[in-house]
């Protein structure tokens, strides 16, 4: 005779299993008791701080430092720097993403790896190449000063200098999303009698238009706070070549405690704007 089954109670399985959950709560708590206090110790208290040391002196000497010609000059540049870098970078990352995820080709591995170049070559040395290239004793020097073409020190070299360092935002937002969404929808518009161009607007850019503007963000926050690069090729001349960030660090050095904590302000204000816009498009994006 075989024994007789008893049916397996799925709840007597279940339950071992939520009540060790139930006895974990401490560490979730734990945990996320750390991350507050971490973030609250190392982001918001200094940038509490920022704001603080702009206004201690009052609102006229925040407003009397954000007028100088010097910071006003600094503002420019920075938005000029951006206006010019990161249009351009859009313009390679979605050439670049492109041609990674819908074509095979020799050195497909290579131009995906020299877009991570950016990423692991330190900012200052990436100012040392151009410095290298473009300065009086670089390789292109002689000819430079021959035809009165000025790239370091200059406002060309500082834009150079910020392409470089952010030019694998865009692409790199691109790659993996084209990678996953594949080419069927493309095929079909094509197959349908759509035009190469009438594709790509059509039906490529609106599936990616979440990442391209994710990546158009950071890119464009980037372009703004950029530093090391930056001072290496510019030259720190005031009103001519210091970007904002330039500017905060001379203000400092200068004991302009107002100047250079206003200044840090309007940064200030770039990365939380950054960061809400980077938080409201993924909201839009998990959405969709």
């Amino acid at each position: 005779m075989s024994a007789i089954t008893q049916p397996i109670n799925p709840t007597r399985l279940v339950a071992p299993q939520q009540q060790a959950l139930q006895d974990a709560d401490w560490v979730r708590w734990s945990l996320i008791a750390v991350a507050v206090g971490f973030i609250s110790l190392f982001i918001c208290l200094p940038l509490g701080l920022v704001i603080f040391q702009a206004l201690s002196k009052g609102v006229a000497a925040y407003w009397s430092a954000l007028s100088q010609n010097d910071t006003l000059a600094a503002i420019n540049l920075t938005l000029l720097t951006a206006l010019v870098t990161v249009p351009l970078n859009t313009v390679f990352g979605v050439a670049a993403a492109w041609a990674i995820t819908r074509f095979e080709f020799k050195g497909k591995s290579l131009l995906t790896t020299l877009i991570d170049l950016p990423f692991s070559v330190s900012p200052v040395i990436s100012g040392m190449i151009f410095v290298l290239l473009f300065g009086a004793q670089g390789w292109f020097g002689e000819w430079m000063m021959a035809h009165d073409v000025k790239i370091i020190f200059a406002v060309p070299g500082i834009i150079l200098a910020t392409l470089f360092i952010t030019f694998p935002f865009v692409a790199r937002q691109l790659i993996p999303l084209m990678q996953e969404m594949g080419n069927q929808e493309e095929e079909a518009a094509l197959s349908l009698g759509a035009s190469g161009w009438k594709t790509f607007w059509a039906v490529t850019i609106p599936n990616i238009k979440w990442a391209l503007l994710y990546g158009v963000l950071l890119c464009n926050a980037r372009a703004m706070g950029e530093f090391g690069a930056v001072s290496v090729v510019s030259g720190h001349i005031r009103g001519l070549t210091n970007t904002l960030p330039l500017h905060v660090e001379v203000s400092y050095n200068d004991y302009d405690v107002v100047g250079a904590f206003a200044g840090a302000s309007i940064l200030a204000a770039l990365a939380i704007v950054t960061l809400i816009l980077k938080t409201a498009l993924e909201w839009r994006q998990a959405n969709r």
